[in-house]
């Protein structure tokens, strides 16, 4: 005897039938299957400026793997849009070298793998890159000064305080605000005239001392140009956010608030104030400024400088009799 089909039971089926159709229909659309398969290696070999990570692509997708490599970000969830390697196309394992990092800073990390349907990530992991390496440099009068490495650069860590030329030559100690306006060859000063401030901030040089043949710095060692603080900033991030990652913290040296400042690149950058027009001192404690090996006309040099109420790193052309602080970089 055959058993009639209750409305319920029809009713049953069709949702289970359309059950399995969704499922097998979300099995072909589902971008993972699409996409290729990854995982993200452990981070290994961190420096101060590098480390070494890799991932593994187990799956190519719907499509063949044409990029993949390492993706790598100060902030969560990086993306290729963001700094990374390309070892090329292909499966299987792979190791890349993350370059250029800053020192003291942690970053996030992701294996990335593409095909023509998009992009997948693997696991994130992170790190913190080690403290940047110090040597030091002594000048002509024996002052010592350490040394940091930025990018691709070599800076001192403290303003230059020499009272002599590259081969002896003493340079003039000028404290008359007159005779300063005045001058027309090579002299330094203190600080208000105070010698004890040059053992914190360094001397104030006028563009007459560095524009000289005898050269103020020690030997492999110059004054930088405007060139070169400008890839300087540009390896900080622009001019907005620079000037932060140089400064030293807190409101020892700078007035309050200090904006910005994180000295994340150990540059730790000062307020040795300048010997502005008339041979008047001012602004210590607010600005650091240094000079340029760069002579914008025959009136005027290049400059840069820090500021205490933010994290800029500006600049701009002022008088060659103006007295500034120098920050050498290595040859």
């Amino acid at each position: 005897m055959v058993k009639k089909i209750t409305f319920e039971t029809l009713v049953l089926i069709y949702i289970l039938l359309m059950l399995t159709y969704s499922c097998k229909k979300d099995d072909i659309n589902n971008s993972n299957d699409q996409t290729p398969e990854l995982t993200t290696s452990g981070i290994s070999n961190i420096t101060y400026n590098s480390a070494v990570s890799g991932g593994n692509v187990t799956s190519e997708g719907l499509s063949t793997v044409t990029e993949r490599g390492i993706c790598w970000s100060r902030s969560q969830s990086p993306t290729i849009t963001n700094s990374r390697t390309n070892v090329g196309p292909g499966t299987g394992k792979f190791i890349s070298t993350l370059t250029d990092l800053t020192s003291s800073t942690t970053f996030y990390v992701r294996a990335y793998a593409t095909n023509s349907f998009g992009t997948s990530y693997g696991s994130e992991k992170s790190f913190t890159t080690n403290v940047n390496p110090i040597g030091t440099i002594a000048d002509i009068d024996g002052n010592v000064y350490h040394t940091v490495v930025i990018g691709t650069q070599v800076w001192m860590v403290e303003n230059l305080k020499t009272t002599r030329y590259r081969d002896g030559t003493s340079i003039p100690n000028v404290t008359d605000k007159s005779v300063w306006k005045n001058l027309l060859t090579g002299g330094y000063c203190d600080y208000n005239n105070v010698p004890s401030n040059s053992n914190i901030y360094g001397r104030l040089y006028n563009w007459y001392a560095i524009n000289n043949s005898r050269k103020i710095t020690p030997l492999g060692w110059h004054v930088p140009t405007e060139v070169e603080w400008n890839t300087l900033i540009t390896f900080l991030g622009g001019k907005a956010i620079a000037g932060g990652k140089l400064k030293e913290i807190g409101t020892l040296h700078w007035k309050s608030p200090n904006g910005g400042a994180t000295n994340e690149v150990g540059f730790t950058g000062l307020p040795g104030g300048v010997r502005g027009d008339g041979g008047t001192f001012q602004k210590m404690g607010e600005l650091g400024i240094w000079i340029c090996a760069t002579e914008h006309n025959v009136d005027e040099i290049c400059n840069r400088y820090l500021y205490f109420e933010d994290g800029r790193l500006d600049g701009g052309f002022t008088d060659l009799g103006l007295g500034f602080s120098i920050r050498c970089i290595k040859d």
